[in-house]
C-alpha cells in the first residue's frame, strides 16, 4: 500500500472513486461532493494554503483518498476533513483510518486544533470511523462548504 500526496494525474481516478461510493449508498445528489466542480479538480484544490489531500493507492491503482481543506467560515483554528471515500474493495482494511490519521497528523502540522466534517447518516460505515477516531456530533452545521445535502456534523479537538 502507497500512501501519498495528490498529483495533478490523480484528478480523474480519485474522482471516480468518491462518485462510484457515492452511488452505491444512494447519495449521488445535489448539495454533495457528487454535484460539487471542485471534485473533477482535487489537485488544484488542495494546492491552496493550509490544505493537503492524501492517496491511497495499491497496484499503481488509486483506491481512496481525505483531506483536510481551510472551508470558508469556519472559526479560527478549525480546519475540514474532508473527502474521505475508499472503493469497495479497499474498505475494512484499515485503509481509511490511515488515511484520516495521515491527515489529522497533517492538520496538527498545519496549525488546525480542531476539525470539522460533514457527511451523511448514510455513510455509516464512515461515520462510526469517525466516531472511533474520536469525532463527536454535533447540532449544527458550520462553516460554508456548499454541500447543504449533509446533514450530519462532527468536530474533533487534536
Amino acid at each position: 500500500m502507497l500512501y501519498r500526496l495528490i498529483q495533478p494525474n490523480d484528478n480523474s481516478e480519485i474522482a471516480g472513486v468518491i462518485r462510484c461510493s457515492l452511488e452505491e449508498f444512494g447519495v449521488n445528489q445535489p448539495g454533495t461532493v457528487y454535484t460539487d466542480p471542485t471534485t473533477d479538480h482535487l489537485f488544484e484544490l488542495f494546492r491552496e494554503d493550509r490544505s493537503v489531500y492524501w492517496i491511497a493507492e495499491q497496484e499503481a491503482k488509486i483506491i481512496g483518498g481525505c483531506g483536510i481543506f481551510p472551508t470558508i467560515g469556519l472559526p479560527k483554528g478549525y480546519g475540514e476533513l474532508v473527502k474521505l471515500y475508499l472503493n469497495k474493495a479497499a474498505r475494512g482494511q484499515g485503509i481509511g483510518k490511515e488515511l484520516m490519521l495521515r491527515s489529522i497528523q497533517s492538520a496538527k502540522e498545519m496549525g488546525y486544533t480542531q476539525l470539522y466534517l460533514e457527511s451523511l447518516p448514510e455513510l455509516h460505515q464512515a461515520v462510526e470511523l469517525y466516531k472511533k477516531v474520536g469525532f463527536k456530533l454535533l447540532e449544527n452545521r458550520m462553516g460554508d462548504s456548499g454541500h447543504f445535502a449533509c446533514d450530519l456534523w462532527m468536530m474533533l479537538e487534536i
